[in-house]
């Protein structure tokens, strides 16, 4: 019987973490990974988010405590980050379903599609964000 030879595999061992943080990924790449994130903190966000909504609608006294607590500048901020974070999501998911119909799926298409999403996400949340500090 002949004997199979095992192909030796070549093995990386010495990878630092400096090379793994300077690995410069492409623009469809980092709509992807923001896209996971987003969904996250959307879903971990969701408990305290319902609450809130909850405790808004149960009198007029808890809906103007609510105003109250969501008019200082760190509450915006992670309101602003919420929001971000639903509109992201929600371009990126419909990016991502133009994908799954066979649109966008070259590499040129895709890299246009991933710079659109970060045009309409950021356009749309700093719209938001000058409506939510008062500045029109």
């Amino acid at each position: 019987m002949a004997e199979t030879r095992k192909k030796s595999r070549p093995e990386f061992r010495n990878i630092g973490i400096g090379q793994i943080l300077s690995y410069r990924l492409p623009l469809p790449g980092i709509v992807s990974i923001l896209h996971r994130i987003s969904g996250a903190l959307l879903f971990l966000s969701l408990p305290f988010s319902l609450y809130l909504f909850e405790q808004s609608l149960a009198s007029a006294q808890s809906f103007e405590v609510l105003k109250g607590f969501a008019s200082g500048a760190l509450v915006k901020l992670s309101l602003l980050l919420i929001i971000w974070a639903f509109i992201f999501h929600c371009f990126a998911g419909l990016r991502h379903l133009l994908m799954d119909l066979h649109c966008g799926v070259a590499k040129t298409s895709s890299k246009r599609t991933a710079a659109v999403v970060f045009a309409l996400s950021s356009i749309v949340t700093l719209a938001i964000a000058l409506k939510l500090f008062g500045i029109y």
